[in-house]
C-alpha cells in the first residue's frame, strides 16, 4: 500500500534485528518478493538492523546481512557500530544508513559517520529546523540527510529507553518495547500500602510520560527549505490502511509544495482519517510538551472494503473488511484518487444475488461506483471507535 500510494522508498525488517520485534516482519522468501515488487515499481527498499545486539545475537548477523545483500535490498539502517562494520563486509551491495537510534544531533557526528562510509544519516527526533539547517550546511553534499516527519514520538531521547526492560523484561533497544510510557500511573506512600494517590503534575491528569504524535504535513515547505533529502513516515506496526492514507497525503502535499502549487485541503485532511494521538510538530519549532489527558487513540473512520478490480464504467469487485450496508454514506480514496463520498447502493454477491449487507470477512462482492477507481482503493465509513 505504501508503494502504490506514492512512497519513493519503503523501510521494513526481516525476522531479526529490527526495532519492531512484534510487527509482521518478512521471512526470507517474503523479503525477496517485497524487494522484487518494490523495484518493479521504481521504489527502493531499506531494511532495518537497528537494534543493539548482544553477543549471542551478533553471531547470527553475517548470515542475515548476506541474505539482504542477495535479495537486492538497497540499504540497511543500522545504529550499532559493530553492525555497521559488519554490514560493509557482509552486505557490500547495500548502502549503509545510520538510524535515528544513533541519536545524531550535530554535524561532527554526521561527518564522522560519513567518513566511515555511511551514505545517509537519519537524525535524532529532538532537533529543531535550525539545528538541521546547521547540520546540512556543515556536512558533505553527498551525505544524504533524513528526518522523521510523521508518527508516534517517544518520551526517551531518540527512543533509547530502559523503562520497558525494567518493568516488563521487554528490551526496547532490541525491538520489544511494551510502551510503559502510555500507562496510567498512581503514587503509593510507603506507610500506607494499597492506598493509591493520583500523580497530578497539573489539573490535566496523570499520563505524565505520554506524548503526542508528530505531524509536519502543514510545514513541508520548511522541511524542504532546510535541505532534507528524505522525509520519513513511521509505518512499521501500523495497518496497511494507515500506510496508504498517510503516504498518499504526504505524496500529494509534497508534490504541490515542490511545484509551487497550493495544497489541496482534502489531502491535508487525510492524516485525520487514520488512528492517531493528538498531533504536534515534534521538536521542529521548540519543545512539543507532554500530553496529559490520556493515552488513547483518535479513531473516527473504519475500513469496510477494498476494491480489487473496477472497469471503466465503475463496476467494481470488492473484498469485505467490516460490516456496512445499503444506504450508508461511505468515502473512497485510492492510489492517486481524490477522496469522494457516495451512498451505498444494493450490492451483489459472487453468485449475483442481491446484498444489502455483506457479512462474511474477506468475502468477495460487487458494487456499482459512480466512476472508475484503481485497484487497492479503500472504502471507509465514518464511525466513532476512539477508546472511552
Amino acid at each position: 500500500m505504501a508503494v502504490e500510494y506514492g512512497a519513493d522508498a519503503v523501510y521494513l525488517a526481516g525476522t531479526d534485528f529490527g526495532m519492531r520485534a512484534f510487527a509482521g516482519n518478512f521471512d526470507p522468501d517474503e523479503l525477496r518478493r517485497a524487494v522484487e515488487f518494490a523495484h518493479g515499481r521504481g521504489v527502493r527498499v531499506h531494511c532495518t538492523i537497528n537494534t543493539m545486539p548482544r553477543n549471542d545475537e551478533i553471531v547470527r548477523l553475517p548470515a542475515h546481512l548476506e541474505l539482504l545483500n542477495d535479495a537486492g535490498v538497497d540499504a540497511v539502517i543500522v545504529a550499532d557500530m559493530g553492525a555497521f562494520r559488519m554490514a560493509g563486509k557482509y552486505a557490500p551491495g547495500c548502502q549503509r544508513h545510520i538510524s535515528t537510534q544513533a541519536s545524531i544531533s550535530n554535524y561532527e557526528t554526521a561527518c564522522a559517520w560519513h567518513d566511515l562510509g555511511a551514505e545517509r544519516v537519519i537524525l535524532a527526533r529532538e532537533l529543531s529546523l535550525e539545528e538541521i539547517r546547521t547540520i546540512r550546511q556543515n556536512t558533505p553534499k553527498e551525505l544524504e540527510i533524513e528526518a522523521f516527519v510523521h508518527g508516534a514520538m517517544c518520551v526517551s531521547y531518540s527512543g533509547r529507553c530502559l523503562l520497558s526492560n525494567y518493568m516488563t523484561s521487554r528490551d526496547s533497544n532490541r525491538g520489544a518495547c511494551a510502551q510503559p510510557c502510555r500507562y496510567h500511573y498512581t503514587l503509593m506512600e510507603e506507610k500506607r500500602p494499597g492506598e493509591y494517590f493520583p500523580i497530578e503534575e497539573d489539573d490535566k491528569g496523570t499520563y505524565i510520560l505520554n506524548s503526542r504524535d508528530m505531524c509536519m504535513i502543514d510545514h513541508l515547505d520548511d522541511l524542504c527549505d532546510v535541505g532534507l533529502d528524505s522525509l520519513k513516515i513511521e509505518g512499521r506496526a501500523k495497518s496497511a490502511y494507515y500506510a496508504a492514507i498517510v503516504t498518499g497525503a504526504y505524496r500529494h502535499c509534497l508534490d504541490a509544495v515542490a511545484e509551487g502549487r497550493p495544497i489541496d485541503p482534502v489531502w491535508r485532511d487525510e492524516v485525520d482519517h487514520v488512528s492517531h494521538r493528538p498531533y504536534a510538530t515534534g521538536f521542529y519549532y521548540g519543545h512539543p510538551g507532554q500530553y496529559y489527558e490520556n493515552s488513547r487513540y483518535i479513531r473516527e473512520w473504519q475500513v469496510v472494503a477494498l476494491v480489487t478490480d473496477c472497469d471503466e464504467n465503475g463496476n467494481a469487485t470488492l473484498s469485505l473488511r467490516n460490516k456496512f450496508r445499503t444506504g450508508d454514506t461511505v468515502e473512497l480514496v485510492g492510489p492517486d484518487l481524490r477522496p469522494f463520498a457516495m451512498e451505498v447502493p444494493e450490492m451483489e454477491d459472487a453468485e449475483g444475488n442481491v446484498l444489502t449487507e455483506p457479512r462474511n470477512p474477506q468475502m468477495t462482492f460487487r458494487m456499482k461506483l459512480p466512476k472508475a477507481v484503481p485497484p487497492l482503493t479503500v472504502v471507509r465509513h465514518a464511525v466513532e471507535l476512539s477508546a472511552k
